[in-house]
């Protein structure tokens, strides 16, 4: 038995050992939080400060200095975040991971934005151009001051690569891809749906709500009527059924925000709130920072959260402006439909064969050969993979490819000083088109689409492919500044956005439709903006916090009124089940089970209406989801006119459809959950932030993965979260009054799973608590010197 001893207590120091080694080497790779820095290019000293929470502040002389200080500080705590976000955009993630991530990089390399953003960066201003690279070189000064590689380079035994200028336009361009998801796939989709039915449905399917509507111009659109011809045989029944019959309920992932202007408000201010949606990961998207920097003998000030790769503050408050961001969703794309040459090398154009331009992207494979991936270009854009008519070929034309729609003009927010400002800088932007939500330190307030709006001359329907080969449809250049939507100084004082449609009549018209959001959202916004004249920043922050179902309320009546009759609850046991819709289904709320029944009814009746869709779609190399149709809007008015000859195939009539959807919809529950009361919304709705490597690590997920806990909000009200999308930050500031703000983020500021700032802000985020606009007394202190 002493030899069994002494191996086992070989053993266990053998793993004490090896285990101290892993944590030293892992320390290795923790930012540097205090001290002397040298760090090369400085014009002057600067001081980086954290709070308890990690919370920086950067203090330079020159704007310049900030730059390259934050740029050290994003690499020493998010370097894998950054690089992760670079490679996704280039298509260059094979390189990093191997072959599994092949695919995605060929789909990424459609666009060749290493490329543009090469190209790009030539044409930036010198004031942009020198902040990238003064960034740059702090990143690569930052990365380099770490005694260890980051631990995720040591997992995939890889180094990590130096940062150049470019590679902030590619972080920029990965959120293109993030915000602008349609690519074209949606105008297909809506060719394949126009083509199969009469124009009348067509309409009626793909109109805009007009129950659920709230833009800022008080447009109003009616309702598309439900056609009298009976319903097509193309939606009515399918031969083969969908694999994939998955709505895009909400079309968007969304974001808030909103602005009250002095005259609502005690004391004069105007006040921003914005809370942007984002898919939940570790870490997060933002990284909050505070710079301090002199001009011209002023001191200046910014600060919010800033986006780890790019030199600047994405949203927050400069002192005399506050701006924060929504996605747009308006129609950034156009599909061109070109008739192939004879020979197949080329298409054709006013009666002429065209060659394709080629380009061959290499794709770095790790363990492995590099592969080569040719891309068919035309003057309008690249040649899409998804299968076109006969004789024929789809091209992308989008935004993103544009060179004029990427730059770094966003850091001239810096240096606004009044809504007019912002709004004159909004046109000359690029980036991904962004509803900007801005309040000045006057009282004032603005919105306006920041970003570029492309000017299109064409006779055809822009939601569907168009033949541009006559030479009569292109798009000419950028919408002039001045004819820029904006509302500036609303008279009632009170402005909002949630992806929904903005504005009607010409400027509609100009932005186009990408597939706006239903409305619901925005509606429940602007209605509880509407419900009380005065405002300060806790009360702005409690409509963040808004998770009541007011677009379920009628899908309950539906039940209680019509569905769940005496005799359809007796005969199926459904007294439990009718008791919780009739008392917990008013608000998202992590206990309520009534929530979840009803929800749960409502997505599955809408799947079976439109399932016959999403087959016949799918079918044609398409999905359901890349519809731009909300399917909230023709499905009620379905439900609601109850005519049997709109009834899809299967089905005795519309009573018993939706009596099949309670049966279906509770037994998936009950297979999920084990019983009713077990079937609450927290159950379903946890957060689910993860780190990339955990999913390819599970033993590693406990580490590095933040706690899932049961979460209220989902996607249609103000406090959106659902299945591991929701708000990335809550924001609420007044231009001016920065001390009276808030922001928070999910997870923490350190990428590093060992720094106390890992988890630093994720309990405040999850419980809807509110955490300073401003860092708090400074912790710990880095000097940078030259």
């Amino acid at each position: 038995m002493k030899w069994f001893k002494r191996l086992s207590l070989g053993l266990l120091v053998t793993v004490g050992v090896l285990g101290l080694a892993v944590w030293l080497l892992l320390r290795g790779s923790l930012a540097r939080l205090d001290g002397d820095v040298a760090l090369p290019g400085l014009q002057g000293p600067v001081e980086v400060q954290r709070d308890e929470r990690g919370y920086v502040t950067v203090t330079a002389e020159h704007r310049l200095d900030a730059a390259r200080a934050l740029g050290w500080v994003h690499a020493q705590e998010r370097f894998f975040q950054m690089d992760l976000m670079r490679r996704n955009a280039a298509g260059e993630l094979s390189a990093l991971v191997g072959p599994k991530a092949l695919e995605v990089d060929k789909q990424r390399r459609l666009h060749r934005f290493r490329h543009r953003a090469e190209l790009v960066v030539k044409r930036l201003s010198p004031e942009e151009r020198a902040l990238g690279e003064a960034y740059a070189h702090g990143v690569n000064a930052g990365l380099a001051a770490l005694a260890v590689r980051p631990p995720e380079y040591l997992l995939l035994r890889q180094s990590p690569q130096p940062w150049v200028p470019a590679d902030s336009l590619l972080v920029a361009y990965g959120m293109y891809l993030d915000l602008q998801r349609g690519q074209g796939r949606d105008d297909i989709a809506n060719g394949l749906l126009k083509q199969a039915v009469p124009a009348d449905w067509y309409a009626f399917l793909v109109q805009h709500s007009a129950d659920w509507q709230a833009p800022l111009d008080d447009s109003r659109v009616s309702a598309v009527p439900l056609p009298e011809s009976p319903l097509p045989a193309w939606l009515r029944g399918a031969k083969v059924a969908c694999s994939d019959c998955s709505l895009q309920d909400a079309r968007d992932i969304g974001s808030n925000n909103w602005a009250v202007s002095g005259a609502r408000t005690a004391d004069g201010r105007a006040i921003v709130a914005d809370d942007m949606h984002l898919g939940l990961r570790v870490p997060g998207t933002w990284f909050k920072a505070r710079l301090k920097w002199k001009a011209e003998g002023q001191a200046r000030e910014v600060a919010g959260v800033s986006l780890p790769g790019a030199p600047l503050i994405v949203a927050g408050s400069n002192g005399h402006v506050a701006w924060g961001f929504t996605n747009t969703t308006s129609d950034w794309s156009d599909v061109v439909s070109l008739p192939l040459s004879a020979n197949g090398q080329g298409y054709v154009v006013a009666g002429r064969d065209m060659p394709w331009s080629r380009a061959v992207e290499r794709i770095e494979v790790a363990g492995q050969a590099a592969v080569d991936f040719e891309v068919r270009e035309t003057p309008w854009g690249p040649v899409m993979p998804e299968r076109a008519p006969a004789g024929r070929a789809y091209v992308l034309r989008w935004v993103a490819h544009d060179l004029d729609a990427m730059n770094l003009r966003l850091m001239q927010m810096e240096q606004a000083r009044s809504v007019d400002d912002a709004v004159r800088l909004a046109a000359r932007a690029g980036m991904p088109a962004q509803n900007l939500m801005v309040a000045d330190a006057r009282g004032r307030i603005g919105w306006t689409v920041m970003g570029v709006i492309p000017r299109r001359v064409s006779t055809q329907d822009m939601a569907v492919p168009q033949d541009w080969s006559d030479g009569r449809s292109a798009w000419q250049g950028a919408v002039p500044a001045a004819d820029q939507p904006r509302v500036v100084d609303p008279a009632d004082g009170r402005l909002w956005t949630a992806n929904a449609r903005m504005v009607g009549g010409d400027a509609l018209r100009l932005l186009g439709n990408g597939g706006y959001d239903l409305g619901a959202r925005a509606q429940q916004i602007r209605d509880a903006l509407r419900a009380r004249n005065t405002f300060d920043e806790a009360a702005l922050h409690a409509i963040q916090l808004d998770h009541r179902a007011v677009l379920l309320q009628r899908w309950r009546q539906l039940l209680l009124d019509r569905v769940l009759t005496p005799e359809f609850v007796a005969a199926h046991g459904l007294a439990d089940y009718r008791e919780q819709v009739d008392k917990t289904a008013d608000a998202a709320r992590p206990e309520a089970v009534g929530y979840l029944l009803v929800r749960s009814f409502r997505e599955q009746t809408l799947k079976t209406v439109f399932a016959p869709l999403a087959a016949r779609l799918e079918a044609e190399g398409s999905r359901l989801r890349d519809l731009m149709m909300v399917p909230e809007t023709p499905g009620w008015a379905l439900i609601q006119a109850r005519r049997a000859d709109t009834l899809p195939e299967g089905h005795a009539s519309w009573e018993a459809l939706l009596q099949r959807a309670v049966l279906d919809s509770r037994a998936e529950l009950l297979g999920k959950f084990g019983s009713l009361g077990a079937a609450h919304w927290g159950a379903e709705n946890l957060t689910a932030m993860r780190h990339p490597l955990s999913a390819a690590v599970p033993a590693l997920g406990r580490w590095l993965d933040m706690p899932e806990a049961p979460m209220a909000g989902d996607s249609h009200m103000p406090r959106v979260h659902n299945h591991g999308h929701g708000q990335s930050e809550r924001m609420v500031v007044s231009p001016g009054h920065e001390e009276d703000g808030l922001l928070v983020i999910p997870g923490g500021q350190s990428g590093h799973p060992l720094s106390p700032y890992y988890r630093s802000d994720h309990a405040a985020w999850q419980a809807g608590e509110a955490l300073p606009f401003l860092p708090g007394p400074p912790q710990h202190r880095v000097s940078m010197r030259p």
